[in-house]
């Protein structure tokens, strides 16, 4: 093409990542330069690099080089491809494992002849949309049960460092009920990557699902790409084909981190703790891509968020919370089912699960609070009632039957083992719930 023969030559600034470029007029072929497009850089001893531009200021232009910018002089050529990021799209592409600029990580066959679609783009339009009225089941009880994965749902898993927040991710990305599966990981070390590969190797899930993986020795540029080259090829997996895809993405911490690292490369007034003023809008601009289309199938995406020292009030945490329909809270090795909240689940719960399913889910909270309390007068010595002693056993029960991530069990069969729970600890008439489910649902061994 005509537009790719202009080379530009005049490279004034070389700062980290970053390389700034004059782009005087050269001929009238030149191509028009807009945010976000791709450009090569060639340097010294055979560099080449793909770069990406982040800032126009008039003549100027600034770069993100995706290799770094080692080989790189005032030497330099710098040439614009006139496009944004592509991503590879076919269904050729499950069970395939992709870098953050689209290049394939695996040994498999090149790709170079498949379709490319932009990635990037903007959300589907709202009226193309349904309302969520699907569940998305996991197998995992506490999510099941107590705050329901709903499709077309945007949630976080809210975590610290040193938490089993990838092994609670992988298993929810094995379980699940959903066609295909994309997964996005953002400065991975290689044991993380490779302990999701195997996980989705050995489920044998890993034939309809794609990777997109920036390890930590990676570019930090690339890192920025990868949530929009997995929600690019989802998007089009759940739009033209029909598919009910869940989007995996860790850490979201790691996405917004690097950010607010270009971010002081370019010199930009940072807004809270480092992190650039438009952090809302670029976290939101990815999660919204979540729907259940009208044509189509439907697109759920599920995160990893990470509280550095454990502070939900972080800026990253804290604009997700607005952002997203809820979180799962994960810490010390369960999901805390106070703090986690699915603001989807009234939308499937007793209406496309069982009919006690509301009721047990009330009941079981309501006993595992009123157990805490119980806890906290027993520790502190106070007289126990024969009804506190029966909390306390409740409470053993619920942690051990629910809570611990690797506990795997259907919807039904968790909701038959909350009945059985509750009658292993109490009276029907304790239970305070609707007495055609009691006559139901309530073991008749236990009555």
């Amino acid at each position: 093409m005509a537009h790719t023969l202009t080379r530009y030559t005049d490279i004034l600034e070389i700062v980290g990542d970053l390389l700034k470029v004059r782009v005087a007029r050269a001929s009238a072929d030149a191509p028009t330069i807009a945010y976000d497009d791709l450009a090569l850089v060639e340097g010294v001893d055979g560099f080449r690099s793909l770069a990406r531009v982040i800032k126009i200021d008039r003549e100027l232009v600034s770069l993100q080089v995706f290799s770094g910018t080692k080989g790189v002089s005032t030497a330099s050529t710098v040439q614009f491809l006139g496009h944004a990021m592509r991503a590879t799209y076919s269904m050729n592409i499950l069970g395939r494992v992709f870098r953050g600029d689209g290049s394939l990580l695996d040994a498999g066959p090149e790709l170079d002849d498949e379709p490319k679609i932009a990635a990037g783009g903007p959300s589907v339009n709202p009226a193309r949309r349904l309302l969520a009225s699907k569940m998305i089941r996991t197998d995992v009880p506490m999510i099941d049960v107590f705050n329901a994965l709903v499709e077309s749902q945007k949630i976080p898993i809210f975590s610290v460092a040193g938490e089993p927040y990838n092994q609670l991710l992988a298993r929810i990305g094995v379980q699940a009920d959903a066609d295909i599966i994309v997964f996005g990981g953002l400065g991975l070390i290689f044991d993380d990557y490779y302990f999701f590969r195997r996980q989705f190797e050995d489920a044998g899930i890993f034939a309809r699902t794609v990777m997109f993986v920036n390890l930590s020795a990676d570019p930090v540029v690339e890192r920025l790409l990868v949530p929009d080259m997995a929600l690019a090829v989802a998007e089009k997996f759940a739009l033209e084909e029909g598919k009910r895809v869940l989007v995996l993405l860790t850490d979201m911490t790691a996405y917004a981190d690097a950010m607010k690292e270009v971010g002081i490369a370019m010199e930009a007034v940072p807004s809270n703790r480092g992190y650039m003023g438009d952090l809302y809008s670029q976290l939101a601009r990815r999660y919204e891509k979540a729907a259940d289309y009208r044509e189509g199938g439907s697109l759920t995406i599920l995160t990893v968020t990470t509280m550095p020292g454990g502070d939900v009030t972080h800026p990253v945490p804290d604009n997700t919370g607005y952002i997203t329909e809820g979180q799962f809270y994960l810490h010390d090795g369960v999901i805390d089912p106070f703090g986690s909240l699915s603001r989807l689940k009234q939308h499937v719960i007793g209406k496309v699960t069982r009919e006690d399913h509301s009721q047990v889910m009330n009941t079981m909270i309501r006993f595992y609070s009123s157990a805490k309390d119980a806890q906290q007068k027993q520790a502190m010595a106070f007289e126990l009632s024969d009804f506190d002693q029966k909390l306390l056993r409740f409470g053993d029960l619920f942690k051990e039957r629910f809570m611990d991530i690797n506990v795997s069990l259907p919807l039904e069969k968790a909701l038959d083992l909350c009945w059985q729970t509750m009658a292993e600890c109490f009276d029907p008439e304790e239970l305070l719930m609707k007495q055609q489910l009691i006559d139901k649902y309530f073991p008749p061994e236990a009555a």
